[in-house]
C-alpha cells in the first residue's frame, strides 16, 4: 500500500480535507456569535456529516495505483463511492433523528462543504 503513484492524490486529498475541516470550524464559530449555540451545533453537525464519508472516499480511492493493478484501482474507487453514499445517508438519517437541529444551518453547512471541492483545486494547486 505504500504506492509512490498514490501519494499525490493521498496528499491532495488530505490538504482538501483539512481546509474542508478548517472552513466548518470558521462557518460554525461564525453562525455562533451570530445567532448562537443551537444554529453552530447544527451547522457543525451538516459540516461532519459531509466530511466523514470523504475521509472514508479518499482512503479507500488512494488504496492502489499503477497500471499493474488497474482493476484494483477500479474496484477500490466503487467501492469507496459505495462506502461515501452509504455513509452519507446513514448520518443524514441519524443526525435528523437523533439531533435537534436548525435546519437551515445543517443543510447550508452540507452544501457548503459538498462544493468545496469544486473550488479547492483553484487554491491547492501549486503555481509553477
Amino acid at each position: 500500500m505504500s504506492n509512490t503513484l498514490t501519494k499525490v492524490g493521498r496528499e491532495f486529498a488530505f490538504k482538501q480535507i483539512l481546509l474542508m475541516i478548517v472552513v466548518v470550524f470558521i462557518i460554525t464559530l461564525t453562525v455562533y456569535f451570530f445567532w448562537g449555540f443551537l444554529h453552530a451545533k447544527s451547522a457543525f453537525v451538516g459540516g461532519f456529516v459531509a466530511i466523514v464519508p470523504n475521509m472514508i472516499f479518499a482512503y479507500k480511492a488512494f488504496r492502489y495505483a499503477g497500471a499493474q493493478s488497474s482493476s484494483k484501482v477500479m474496484e477500490s474507487f466503487y467501492s469507496g463511492v459505495k462506502f461515501k453514499m452509504l455513509y452519507t445517508a446513514l448520518l443524514f438519517a441519524l443526525a435528523l433523528k437523533f439531533l435537534v437541529l436548525i435546519p437551515a444551518a445543517f443543510l447550508t453547512t452540507y452544501c457548503v462543504v459538498v462544493f468545496l471541492p469544486l473550488l479547492l483545486p483553484v487554491f491547492l494547486i501549486k503555481n509553477n
